[in-house]
């Protein structure tokens, strides 16, 4: 399974041999270091743990400085785990690079949105407002919320809260470019979260 976390850039536009212009998000995809193994004998399923992204070793604490000693690496700022058949293809302190993918791959991009904060019904689910006249009191307001028989508003009852920082896979996303050198990985389209936000690039589980 091809995988790597990244961060995002930002976006851009680049053009192709026939002068297309195809916008672009450009993704610092790795290096990542294999910090841990894990197998169905040890932990009852194969898995390996990635840490990517610098930090200050003073901002961890002594459990996690410990776990980073034992695999003998330096800390990372990111953990986070891929499930994968072929453990024993990785090697604690193995890194993974930008490389593993290829121009023209179709991938998964996982990220956390951006926050909105609390947000009306209009804004958060899109209803439609109610009439700008003067007589009307009945402007961005939520409506009815349900049958007066039961005395309670059913589950599920779509109002307003809190929007955003939820976590949004694209799927099917096409590698336009990829830079081994600066590891930098270019996706024709737009992926979740903010600049700098964390990233997880999977191969596409839908490509054909």
């Amino acid at each position: 399974m091809k995988a790597i976390l990244g961060k995002k850039i930002g976006m851009t536009q680049i053009f192709s041999e026939e002068g297309q212009a195809i916008p672009v998000t450009v993704i610092q995809a790795g290096p990542c270091v294999v910090v841990q193994t894990k197998t169905v004998n040890t932990d009852g399923y194969n898995a390996i743990q990635v840490g990517f992204g610098e930090q200050k070793e003073s901002r961890f604490n002594k459990p996690l400085k410990g776990h980073f000693n034992k695999a003998k690496v330096k800390p990372l700022r990111y953990l986070r785990e891929f499930r994968i058949d072929n453990v024993e293809d990785y090697k604690v302190g193995q890194e993974i690079k930008v490389d593993v993918f290829q121009e023209g791959d179709r991938v998964d991009v996982s990220g956390i949105t951006k926050g909105k904060g609390f947000a009306g019904a209009i804004k958060r689910l899109g209803f439609h407002r109610g009439p700008e006249s003067h007589g009307s009191k009945y402007h961005r307001r939520t409506g009815a919320l349900g049958a007066l028989g039961p005395s309670r508003v059913f589950k599920g009852r779509q109002l307003p809260g809190r929007m955003g920082s939820d976590k949004v896979t694209v799927q099917n996303l096409q590698v336009v470019k990829v830079d081994p050198e600066r590891n930098l990985l270019l996706v024709k389209g737009a992926v979740p979260g903010p600049r700098k936000g964390l990233l997880t690039i999977k191969a596409s589980v839908k490509s054909k």
